[in-house]
């Protein structure tokens, strides 16, 4: 897959949002700009910001056609929260993770390192309370969020030379962001913040030695095996990552209670379509990569685990004693459903994967 197309966008400065040209609005019908955090149309979060946008449309009957912008073509990649706060845009695409310099409660809607697993995340949203923190939340910054996708376990990343112990993370640039880049931080890496599309260049110039960004689908198309071929799992940084579609609150206030339905069912279908195609095209694209471009597998040591789990431990401790009430209320409604989870995992799907793999028969 050609690593350039997702990377070709029109970059715009931030300062140009405040000039952006009002939608068109005609006979009841509107139009929205979806601006996204991923070079367009980048295989995984930029086609379900694709699919998102097509689905409001189609089910609105046209009464909302969304339009999606791809990082820079109308605001930078990390402006897009910033961009739709203050209404020079009426939706984003991205993920919770990128918004810790908000508030390090944001993050945890979106995954915690060592935390919940997808389908838990999405269970606490719907019916453990997660929905109503999220938008407690959100509207500090007036806006109205929803889940709309999640990456399953991500990989721990791409690096130039191997990892042989937790030592190896001592002054290793490593592009990591949110939560997950604090953990790592922690473990004595520097840690560098950058967008996707800006991961490639750092790489192949030197500037960082290592790059977390999503998992085999995303990655290959950015083309991270190129330039480092050392592959290392699990991710343990990143469990589940929520993608999210956040609305700038005027303006979904003022919807109908009918267009407000389709884009909630719309976020509801993408996250299962989503995360689902996480699922297949996963395995596909590692099969490429290693087969056709060489790329190693590692595991990470048992060492650099703990030390991770470790400093991630001191950073949820941190949280429950957070400043901020509201920070403190999502950190302490996360761990207990985390705990509930674990508790549930252990006699279902952790003890169901674990017998998959005994040494049994199946099929030919």
């Amino acid at each position: 897959m050609n690593r350039r197309k997702f990377l070709k966008t029109a970059a715009i400065g931030s300062a140009a949002t405040a000039t952006l040209a009002t939608p068109a609005i005609s006979q009841g019908r509107m139009e929205w700009r979806m601006v996204t955090a991923w070079p367009p149309n980048l295989p995984g979060p930029g086609t379900s910001a694709n699919w998102l946008a097509d689905k409001i449309t189609k089910m609105s009957e046209g009464k909302l056609t969304v339009k999606v912008y791809g990082a820079g073509e109308l605001v930078p990649a990390t402006g897009v929260f910033d961009a739709v706060s203050r209404g020079a845009a009426e939706m984003y695409h991205a993920v919770p993770t990128y918004w810790r310099g908000k508030s390090p409660g944001i993050v945890l809607f979106g995954n915690f390192p060592f935390g919940m697993l997808a389908g838990e995340q999405h269970a606490w949203m719907l019916h453990g309370g997660g929905q109503e923190l999220y938008d407690e939340m959100y509207a500090r910054f007036n806006l109205k969020p929803f889940l709309c996708g999640n990456t399953g376990v991500q990989w721990m990343g791409w690096f130039k030379r191997e990892i042989k112990s937790a030592e190896d993370f001592k002054g290793l640039r490593f592009r990591s962001p949110g939560l997950s880049g604090e953990m790592y931080r922690r473990m004595g890496a520097a840690v560098v913040q950058l967008p996707g599309g800006e991961i490639f260049q750092a790489l192949q110039a030197g500037t960082i030695d290592a790059a977390e960004f999503i998992g085999p689908w995303s990655d290959s198309a950015l083309g991270f095996h190129q330039v480092a071929k050392y592959y290392y799992w699990p991710g343990v940084q990143e469990p589940a990552s929520a993608e999210e579609c956040v609305i700038n609150k005027e303006k979904w206030d003022a919807l109908s209670p009918e267009l407000k339905q389709v884009i909630e069912v719309a976020c509801a279908a993408t996250y299962a379509y989503s995360t689902a195609e996480y699922v297949v095209r996963n395995p596909i694209a590692l099969r490429n990569l290693v087969e056709k471009h060489g790329v190693q597998v590692k595991q990470a040591p048992e060492d650099v685990l703990i030390a991770a789990g470790n400093a991630a431990g001191e950073i949820m401790a941190e949280l429950l004693e957070d400043s901020d009430p509201l920070v403190k209320k999502i950190a302490n409604a996360y761990v207990e459903f985390r705990k509930t989870a674990m508790e549930n995992a252990r006699y279902s799907e952790t003890a169901m994967a674990n017998a998959r793999e005994l040494p049994y028969k199946f099929g030919k």
